[in-house]
């Protein structure tokens, strides 16, 4: 049985007073979320969609006008009831460590167990900290000699000391490398899964929303536009707003007629009958390539694992593919492209004249 306690987050909303006449502006809107113990969620989104908010109201740092949380069964936020962050046995890791400069490591980590029993237990507690997050070889050393991804470990490790029932991170490897963030969400992950507390990851990155949730939530102005597993969020998305944020998203027009669509692609297979103009979803890895047509390569990045070409295909749309070569097919090659892909999500495509998402586009 998981030590991780459930939270359930029900019709959620936080208002900050806005301009001179103090008119409300909803920074999280009627949000319900739910996370079962142990597991991993991701609230995912762009910058100012109301991520970081939620987080704070669930750790008890922002208080709602509306709407209950609970966590482990008890509710700790509701109409007549208010539980302060310190007692919501939640832990939390901020975009910036926070470290006593004055201190040790060990002593910044032991400095959330005052109330934990005498100094051999908070001295025992944070060692344990430390193995965890591989630091106890530096317990005497000062945050300053450290380096970022080491002072998010003891930011970790602090965090984790008192052993809470649910972890908030904020974006705790924003400031450091893609590389190192690559390293450090991966550790994290194993970490989190090997204590088996819930949490509750923020984060406005695709790629670290996908490698560490189980779930993902997706907000966009202050709302949850789609929840679930990071396939589904790639494979279905409800719109293609979130088509587009969760990954490279070519949205081909066609005409619908059943289940299938005429496009610049030939014709492909719709997962739900359409009828009239529409958007097709093609992601960029299942276009394949071939040699000799009326569709040219316009551009061609080579990536090492992969080459990202852009094609412009006979009737002016500028497609991407994805393909997994070591050699890259020259810019002004000829070719013709084939989707490869099971049956596509598709919507009904905007009237003209609407700007509509980008995607696949027509070349100036």
């Amino acid at each position: 049985m998981s030590r991780g306690a459930h939270v359930q987050v029900d019709q959620v909303t936080v208002t900050y007073p806005s301009g001179q006449h103090a008119t409300v502006q909803h920074a999280v809107r009627s949000v319900s979320l739910e996370v079962a113990p142990g597991r991993i969620a991701v609230l995912l989104g762009p910058s100012g969609c109301g991520k970081t908010t939620l987080l704070r109201a669930i750790a008890g740092l922002e208080r709602p006008s509306h709407g209950t949380i609970t966590i482990g069964g008890a509710v700790v936020t509701g109409p007549d009831r208010w539980v302060p962050p310190e007692r919501r046995e939640v832990g939390m890791v901020f975009q910036d460590p926070a470290l006593f400069p004055h201190l040790t490591v060990r002593e910044n980590v032991e400095f959330g167990l005052r109330r934990l029993g005498n100094r051999a237990t908070r001295e025992r507690t944070a060692r344990d900290a430390l193995e965890l997050v591989q630091l106890a070889d530096l317990a005497d050393r000062r945050p300053g000699t450290l380096s970022g991804g080491q002072q998010q470990r003891v930011a970790l490790a602090r965090s984790l000391a008192p052993r809470p029932r649910v972890m908030l991170l904020d974006e705790p490897f924003s400031a450091l490398d893609a590389g190192l963030r690559a390293q450090l969400r991966s550790e994290l992950a194993s970490i989190l899964r090997e204590i088996d507390v819930t949490s509750i990851f923020v984060t406005h990155d695709q790629e670290e929303a996908f490698a560490l949730g189980d779930e993902i939530a997706l907000m966009r102005d202050g709302e949850i536009r789609q929840r679930g597993a990071p396939e589904d969020l790639y494979g279905a998305p409800v719109d293609p707003w979130v088509a587009r944020f969760v990954g490279e998203a070519n949205l081909v027009a066609g005409a619908a007629h059943g289940d299938v669509a005429a496009t610049a692609l030939g014709e492909l297979p719709l997962r739900a009958t359409a009828h009239g103009p529409v958007l097709v979803l093609v992601r960029p890895e299942d276009v394949e390539v071939h040699p000799g047509g009326d569709a040219e390569v316009v551009s061609a990045e080579y990536f090492g694992h992969d080459v990202r070409y852009l094609v412009r295909t006979s009737d002016g749309a500028i497609v991407t593919v994805r393909e997994h070569h070591r050699h890259r097919r020259p810019v002004g090659d000829r070719v013709t492209l084939r989707h490869r892909a099971s049956p596509s999500v598709s919507w009904p495509a905007p009237p003209l004249g609407d700007a509509g998402p980008p995607g696949a586009h027509r070349a100036p």
